[in-house]
Order: structure tokens, then C-alpha cells, then sequence
């Protein structure tokens, strides 16, 4: 049986008249049998490079469409797909090439010399280019060679893509992700959202994560529907598309922003039917507040790297604010104590799931694969929850130390190894804010040697060479010491009462 999620996703989109696809905002539209053609171009050239399914494709490009032929492209051959976020720096970078082993790494042009060297360490024998246009080496080589248009036959429990995934240590995980872990995601969520004919979304997400890359393009291929394509987010824009549009996914920094927007009115929505959000708790007042400009209700859900979407609210049904719904159909939950042990209704414990959408472990990392599963086959999310009767579930907290800042994982301990490695720096503490606009903000407390000559800014530059930027504390404190407990551990809860009303009256 062909379980290759191309082949669904191709049956799917191919049934759609021939301008549809992804329509670029201001541009021509590409459509999915241009896309269909050019991931088998794509899929020629792995074969001209000597690529064998399984090999690995390292992925850092500028969103396009011929990125996401690159990705079909992937799938339809066999190779496992890479994806790195495009604000990683080439020390970030060095890490993921030495832990993925890739066989062919895309990147942008600027970044392909630096990239060649640490690809040549590696033993990495290909290293081609792609620019925000979708030009450069890759699509030159690619169109030169005739479609290789057959798919290769897959079972569902062959890896697909591995998305890193940082943990409390700051050493990032591949999450292995499987065509069916991938597949099975992506029809439940186009069945319990209620996907119709005619149908057309906003895609103003990034296509190097799970939210932009499976759960916006699966499940409007899977539709047949129209992609309206930015590459980037921008109020102004998206409020212009929203007259012909029905559908928009974002994280809750989109909604914030669309609300300081005073073009955001019920009229400009007036065939939207649908606004999902998610990557990031989404706050109470954006959600009244949207609902009180616009008269729609944001479907807030819950997901993760390792298990794609994991709860949502439901489409027809109350969305209660600070809730992220119900188990998808296909997913079993449970609320349990650091033993494993169910805990009852309304109790906070973490969450634990099973399911076709959980993922398959951490590449090359089995002993970390097997501390995060229980013997019964549960996955440990790490995050904190409460279930109430009816099976609803909010998230309380992470008992993993997590920030999610617009969207995007910071993880503290790998912030706070960059702090410390600086001269002059005692020791440092990362913590997650509430931010108006991002979600949350991370912020840094410092303590210093006797006459270190350190400032806020020189921290913010020194870091600029070794984090992504969404990674770098928005603001820092010099304090004294750390606030700690008899145990000597950082008491991070006493920093965030303190420092709870900081980005207050922040703005976008």
C-alpha cells in the first residue's frame, strides 16, 4: 500500500482547477501542478547527486514557493527533510550539520561559503543555494532535468522530516517524524476544522516549523485550496486579503498586531470563517478583544514538534478563552504525576498522549527516547495542564522550562551557557514574561564579577554572534545575586511575580 504523504497530498491538490495553488501576494500564482512539477525536477536531481531514500536534506532558505517544492520534493523521493530556522547563526548551525549528517544542504547564497567549509568538515558532498526568490543553484540545476514523476512507495512508519526541538539542557533533539505520524495529523485536522470546497487561507507563517510547514500547507493541499502566500507576516496586507479569504492560521503576535490595526473591522472580515491560533498561549483580553472587533471567536489549539496538533477547540461548539480544547479524535490524553499516575479532574499534573501523530524518537538519541515515554506507550509532553469533565484542557504551565516567544521555542539553559561564557558575567537566569505582543518575552537577569565593565547592550551584541535573534532576552536586569532556595536552585517563580508587569504597556 502507498503510504507516502506526497502521493495523498498530490491525489488531493491535483483535483483543483489549474490557476489555484500557491497565489504569491503581489505576483504570479504557482500552481500545484507547478508545484507538482517541480518537486519531480527536484526529485531528479537527488537522483542525479546520488541520493538514496533516507538521506537527509539540511534545509535553510527565505520562504518561497520553490522552498516548498523542495519540500514535496523530499517526500516524493524518499529523503528526510531538514528544516532550520532562517535566524539561526553559523554557530548554531555547526551543530545541526554534525547531528543531522546530511547528504545535500540548501541554504541561502550569502551563507553558502561559510556553509561549504563546515559542510566539508562534515563530510557533507553537496551544498546548494536557494534565495527568498526560489533563484539560485538548486532550481538552476533542477530545471535543466526532466521530471522524475513517479512516487517513491513508502509505509507509513517511514521517516519523513526531523525537526529539532531544544531541550532543558540546550542540546537540540531531532524529532523523527514519520509519513503517517505526518499524514494521520493532517486529515484530522482538515476533517474537525471543517475544510469546504472553496475554501482559501492565509499563509503568512514561516515554513521551517510544524505550524507554517504541516498544519497550514497539509491541510489546504489536502483541500484543494487556494494559498494566499506572504512571506512574511504584515498587518497592512493580510487585512487586505481578508475580503477574499476564509481561513488564516497564526500565532497569537499575529492577533495583536492585526488589533493595533484600525482597518481590522467586522466588515474586513466579512467572509473569513475561520481564525485559528496557536504556537503560543493566546491571552484573554486578544481574544475578547478580536471577538469584539471582528465578531469571530479565535479557535485556539495546542500542539508540539514531537506530536503535531494535539488538542483544538472545537469548530462548532464554545471556544472558552485560556483553554486549547479537546484531544484530537485520533488522540488519547491524559493528566498524570511525575509517576505516570492518572490524576483526576481539574488536577494540575502533566500532560501525557498517545496517538498516529506521536512522533517516532529523538534521532540517534535513544536513551533520550526512551526517558520520555512511558512503558505503556504514553509520550511525557513536559507541559503542565488541567482537564476538566468534559475532556477541555488548559494549559497551566511547562514543567520544561519553555518560552515561546512569537511563536518561537527559547529555551533558558542555552541561553543562559551564552551569558555565562561572557567576561565578566558571575552567573545569569532566563525567564518567560507575559508580552502583550509576543506571548512572552524573555528576560535576563545578571550578576556580575566585582568591576566587570558589562551593559545591557554589549550582552545583546556579544550574543548576536552565537543566538538566533528571537532567542536573545528582550530586556536585562543587573542584579546582586539570584533569588534560590535551601536547595541552591534558581527560585525563576520569585523573578517572574516580580518582574511580572515589565512589558506592560509594551507595544509591536
Amino acid at each position: 500500500m502507498q503510504e507516502n504523504l506526497y502521493y495523498l497530498l498530490r491525489e488531493r491538490s491535483l483535483k483543483s482547477p489549474v490557476d489555484l495553488g500557491l497565489e504569491i501576494v503581489g505576483g504570479k500564482t504557482v500552481s500545484y501542478a507547478d508545484l507538482d512539477n517541480g518537486s519531480a525536477r527536484i526529485a531528479k536531481l537527488f537522483q542525479e547527486l546520488c541520493l538514496v531514500p533516507g538521506d537527509r536534506v539540511l534545509v535553510q532558505v527565505d520562504k518561497s514557493p520553490q522552498a516548498v517544492m523542495l519540500y514535496l520534493g523530499c517526500l516524493r523521493a524518499g529523503m528526510v527533510y531538514v528544516p532550520l530556522n532562517t535566524a539561526y547563526t553559523a554557530t548554531e548551525l555547526a551543530y545541526f550539520l554534525s547531528d543531522s549528517e546530511p547528504r545535500l544542504v540548501v541554504c541561502g547564497p550569502q551563507a553558502a561559503d561559510k556553509i561549504e567549509l563546515e559542510a566539508a568538515r562534515i563530510g557533507a558532498p553537496h551544498v546548494l543555494t536557494m534565495d527568498e526568490r526560489g533563484a539560485g543553484t538548486l532550481m538552476e540545476q533542477a530545471g535543466t532535468l526532466p521530471p522524475k514523476n513517479d512516487i517513491l512507495s513508502l509505509k507509513s512508519g517511514d521517516l519523513g522530516a526531523i525537526l529539532y526541538t531544544s531541550g532543558t539542557t540546550g542540546r537540540s533533539k531531532g524529532a523523527m517524524l514519520s509519513h503517517g505520524n505526518l499524514s494521520s495529523n493532517a486529515l484530522a485536522l482538515h476533517r474537525i476544522w471543517g475544510w469546504i470546497p472553496g475554501d482559501v487561507l492565509i499563509h503568512a507563517l514561516p515554513i521551517f516549523h510544524v505550524h507554517g510547514l504541516f498544519v497550514a500547507l497539509h491541510t489546504a493541499m489536502l483541500n484543494a485550496s487556494r494559498i494566499l502566500f506572504l512571506p512574511r507576516f504584515d498587518a497592512d496586507k493580510i487585512i487586505n486579503l481578508l475580503p477574499r479569504a476564509t481561513v488564516m492560521m497564526g500565532v497569537p503576535t499575529f492577533y495583536t498586531r492585526l488589533l493595533h490595526n484600525p482597518a481590522l473591522t467586522h466588515d474586513a472580515c466579512r467572509n473569513m470563517r475561520l481564525f485559528i491560533s496557536g504556537s503560543a498561549p493566546l491571552l484573554k483580553e486578544t481574544f475578547e478583544s478580536f471577538e469584539t472587533r471582528t465578531g469571530h471567536r479565535i479557535l485556539e489549539r495546542y500542539g508540539m514538534t514531537e506530536a503535531g496538533m494535539i488538542t483544538s477547540n472545537p469548530l462548532d461548539g464554545e471556544r472558552l478563552p485560556e483553554t486549547v480544547g479537546f484531544p484530537l479524535p485520533d488522540v488519547k490524553a491524559r493528566v498524570a504525576d511525575e509517576h505516570g499516575v492518572a490524576l483526576g479532574t481539574d488536577e494540575v499534573g502533566v500532560l501525557e498522549i498517545k496517538g498516529p501523530n506521536v512522533f517516532q524518537g529523538y534521532w540517534r538519541a535513544p536513551d533520550k527516547t526512551q526517558a520520555e515515554f512511558r512503558d505503556d506507550g504514553y509520550f511525557i509532553t513536559g507541559d503542565l495542564v488541567r482537564m476538566d469533565q468534559e475532556g477541555r484542557i488548559s494549559v497551566v504551565g511547562r514543567a520544561k522550562d519553555l518560552i515561546i516567544s512569537g511563536g518561537y521555542n527559547v529555551y533558558p539553559k542555552e541561553v543562559e551557557v551564552c551569558i555565562d561564557n561572557l567576561e565578566g558575567v558571575a552567573e545569569s537566569a532566563v525567564i518567560g514574561i507575559p508580552h502583550p505582543d509576543f506571548g512572552e518575552g524573555a528576560v535576563g537577569f545578571v550578576v556580575l564579577h566585582r568591576d566587570a565593565n558589562v551593559s545591557e547592550r554589549s550582552i545583546k551584541d556579544a550574543l548576536a554572534d552565537s543566538l538566533a535573534r528571537f532567542k536573545i532576552p528582550k530586556k536585562f536586569f543587573f542584579v546582586d545575586e539570584l533569588p534560590r532556595n535551601t536547595m541552591g536552585k534558581v527560585q525563576k517563580n520569585l523573578l517572574r511575580e516580580r518582574y511580572s508587569d515589565i512589558f506592560r504597556n509594551t507595544g509591536p
